[in-house]
């Protein structure tokens, strides 16, 4: 596998990572991932803004976008991938082992993978441990994802593909990678950005889309019985795009796909044919 690491493709068993970089000492690092449709990066411009969003509430800098995507497009390139995974980190690169910065230049790693589709439906359970909405770093993007390993292995451990997070509040607020949309009466509700959720690209594309498609989205907190008595739910994220949830701590949600999650998933996959870059 071919990366890029700061400023160069290399070999990635040749690759090497400082033991006093930032990232790996105390997680001072951000990330995006993209879905790659036929060597394209899909919503660039969505993803970079986000990501530069996320690294200056960690105040890192980044590279320029366009020298990211000269960089994202040559990895593309050298392992001549078509349908793919990018993933692009940028980390406060080296310093002292602690938490106060040195201003030490950032990594810069990105790399990509052949995609491996996701099964038509997911089940998910809700975690017993809370988001906080009120976190230094709720609503950015970091490299800081112990919590959701944790939270995912307790999933994993019930037979489910995903774990749901309630905030502080009690409210539902995101999945470990993914955010939450739940149907009820033909309406769509999802967790607001106060509940602490990342607002994800394809969360934002989503709702865009849903009014051409005859979609009712509703605004407003939900509860965890909100997840558990609806209609029909879905899980959306840049690899999974809108993927249906069939079981909610075990129990069989009415339908999964539903009407409403058909249509939406329609007319994203729409959009994503019409317009590399939304």
């Amino acid at each position: 596998m071919i990366i890029w690491l700061n400023g160069r493709l290399v070999d990635s068993s040749a690759a090497r990572i400082s033991p006093f970089d930032r990232g790996l000492l105390v997680g001072d690092g951000v990330f995006e991932t993209l879905r790659v449709y036929g060597g394209v990066p899909f919503a660039w411009r969505r993803h970079l803004e986000r990501l530069e969003h996320s690294a200056a509430g960690l105040g890192i800098e980044t590279p320029p976008s366009g020298a990211l995507r000269d960089a994202s497009e040559a990895v593309i390139a050298a392992n001549g991938l078509g349908e793919a995974r990018l993933r692009i980190t940028v980390t406060g690169g080296d310093g002292p082992p602690g938490t106060s910065r040195s201003g030490a230049r950032p990594t810069v790693l990105i790399v990509a993978v052949p995609f491996e589709p996701w099964k038509p439906t997911v089940d998910v359970v809700i975690v017993p441990w809370s988001r906080n909405e009120g976190s230094a770093v709720a609503g950015l993007k970091t490299v800081s994802y112990a919590e959701n390993v944790r939270a995912l292995a307790y999933a994993e451990e019930r037979g489910a593909g995903e774990a749901v997070f309630p905030n502080t509040r009690g409210e539902l607020c995101e999945a470990t990678g993914s955010n939450l949309f739940v149907v009820r009466d033909g309406v769509l509700r999802t967790p607001p950005a106060s509940a602490g959720c990342l607002l994800g690209v394809t969360r934002a594309l989503i709702l865009e889309v849903c009014p051409d498609a005859g979609v009712r989205v509703s605004d407003g907190d939900l509860a965890p019985d909100d997840l558990r008595a609806c209609d029909e739910a879905f899980l959306s994220s840049t690899t999974r795009e809108v993927h249906p949830i069939a079981r909610v701590d075990g129990m069989k949600l009415p339908s999964a796909p539903g009407a409403v999650s058909s249509r939406v998933a329609e007319a994203y996959r729409a959009l994503v044919e019409r317009n590399v870059d939304p």
